[in-house]
């Protein structure tokens, strides 16, 4: 059972990991100055991939909760992860969804009946620390609308998590995300068309390799992982595990800008790191422990 969760764990852990690598992706390989319109093709296609693996369309009550989701976790997400990456400095648009573990804690005390324990507020409160040490360095650059816009989707998603463990725990995974991403498409395919217009010159073989990569691995995959251990695990484990994005994207933005950390920044990362550590370790090693009384029983965990 502990090996299984360190499984799951480490798979949740993946999909951030990957997220870490869009802003990179979006400045360098990608169309600039059309973010609804990556948003969209991010989103819709790779719902459509795993929805033809999937086979298997909403019925009943998951028809409307598929679009509050899709546009909690997808549309809401993406259109405000991609203007506040078009609005701020390589890295700080990711830094700033460091209050998402924070949310995403709070609402599931509260809607999910999970624990709000001390060790929990105070990792949070370590996320904001160190996500604000690593914003600190590049302060002068910041704009209120790409801040606002960054901090929107953490709040977005953080809602998101949580009514997807709500609702989905009998679910595949797979299923789920793939009605989400449709769902989250279709209405980011809608605000495109309305607000957004599209770009008027030629893809290069870049944009497409660039576009490819966001659909099947920094979306399909991620998300498939993500929503995995969402369902598995409690969700302020995937929310902590989310920070591993922002340290990813100042690592890549720094190797491309040929930029070393400050010490503030490495003390940053390393409060971060401390905060992911402080609420992992300490739920795997709780199961650990009450797993050795239940074996005669025969009883399984969860």
């Amino acid at each position: 059972m502990l090996s299984n969760t360190r499984f799951v764990v480490a798979a949740t852990a993946l999909a951030p990991l990957l997220w870490g690598t869009t802003y990179i992706t979006s400045t360098t390989l990608l169309v600039p100055g059309h973010p609804l319109f990556t948003a969209t093709v991010r989103a819709l296609p790779a719902g459509l991939v795993l929805l033809a693996i999937g086979r298997r369309m909403p019925r009943g009550s998951w028809w409307w909760r598929a679009a509050v989701l899709g546009g909690l976790n997808i549309a809401g997400f993406f259109a405000f992860l991609f203007i506040a990456a078009d609005r701020l400095p390589g890295g700080v648009a990711a830094v700033v969804g460091g209050v998402q573990p924070l949310l995403v804690a709070a609402l599931a005390s509260r809607m999910l009946s999970e624990r709000l324990t001390d060790r929990v507020v105070a990792a949070g409160i370590g996320g904001v620390v160190g996500v604000a040490l690593i914003v600190l360095r590049s302060a002068g650059g910041l704009d209120a609308i790409g801040i606002a816009a960054a901090l929107l989707g953490a709040v977005s998603m953080a809602l998101g998590v949580v009514l997807t463990k709500k609702w989905s725990s009998d679910l595949p995974p797979l299923v789920v995300t793939a009605w989400q991403l449709v769902a989250g498409g279709v209405i980011l395919a809608c605000l495109t068309a309305v607000v957004e217009p599209l770009p008027t010159e030629a893809f290069t073989l870049t944009n497409v390799i660039g576009y490819a990569y966001l659909t099947l691995i920094g979306t399909a995959l991620a998300y498939v992982l993500w929503f995995r251990g969402v369902t598995r695990l409690p969700t302020r484990i995937p929310a902590f595990l989310g920070l591993l994005s922002p340290v990813v994207a100042l690592a890549l933005g720094g190797f491309v800008s040929h930029e070393f950390l400050t010490l503030t920044q490495a003390a940053g990362v390393a409060v971060v790191f401390l905060s992911v550590v402080t609420v992992i370790g300490g739920p795997i090693s709780e199961r650990a422990r009450s797993a050795k009384p239940c074996q005669p029983t025969g009883r399984t965990g969860g």
